[in-house]
C-alpha cells in the first residue's frame, strides 16, 4: 500500500523543522521575519513547516554557505517562484491550445509589450514599428 505525502502540508513544528534543516530555531524565526521562508500558522500562532519549506531552508543554507547575502537569497527564491509560475502558465496555455478546434490553428495573434493579445486577420501585420511578437502554428505541424 503506497502512502501519498503532501509536500505542502504544514506538519513540522519549528524545533523539528530546524533539526531537519540543520539550523537553529532562531534562524528559522529570522527567515520568517525577513520573508525568506514563511511557514503556516497553527491556531495558537505557532509556526508549522511543510516538507517544501524544509527543502527551501536547505537551499537557503546552501546559498548562504556559497556567500550569497540574505537579500540575494530572497531575490533568488522570488525569481525561482516566478519562473515556476510562468512555466505552469505556459503548460496551461499549451494544453488549452491543444484542446482548441482545428479551425483556430490558422489564426494569427500578436502580443504587445504590455501583454495584450489581439487576433490578426491573415496577411495583416501589427502596427508599424511595433515591438509586438507574432505567434502562430503552421497548419501541418503534426
Amino acid at each position: 500500500m503506497a502512502i501519498e505525502f503532501d509536500f505542502d502540508q504544514p506538519i513540522f513544528v519549528i524545533s523539528v523543522a530546524a533539526q531537519l534543516a540543520e539550523m537553529h530555531p532562531q534562524t528559522l524565526r529570522q527567515y520568517d521575519r525577513l520573508g525568506i521562508v514563511s511557514p503556516s500558522r497553527a491556531p495558537g500562532k505557532s509556526r508549522r513547516y511543510s516538507q517544501r519549506d524544509i527543502n527551501v531552508l536547505r537551499e537557503v543554507q546552501r546559498l548562504s554557505h556559497e556567500g550569497v547575502s540574505l537579500e540575494g537569497i530572497k531575490r533568488i527564491l522570488q525569481l525561482e517562484n516566478q519562473v515556476a509560475a510562468l512555466q505552469r502558465r505556459v503548460t496551461e496555455l499549451s494544453e488549452e491550445l491543444d484542446r482548441r478546434p482545428r479551425s483556430l490553428e490558422s489564426r494569427i495573434f500578436a502580443a504587445g509589450t504590455a501583454g495584450d493579445v489581439v487576433s490578426l486577420a491573415r496577411g495583416k501585420r501589427p502596427r508599424a514599428r511595433s515591438q509586438a511578437v507574432v505567434v502562430w502554428r503552421p497548419r501541418n505541424s503534426e
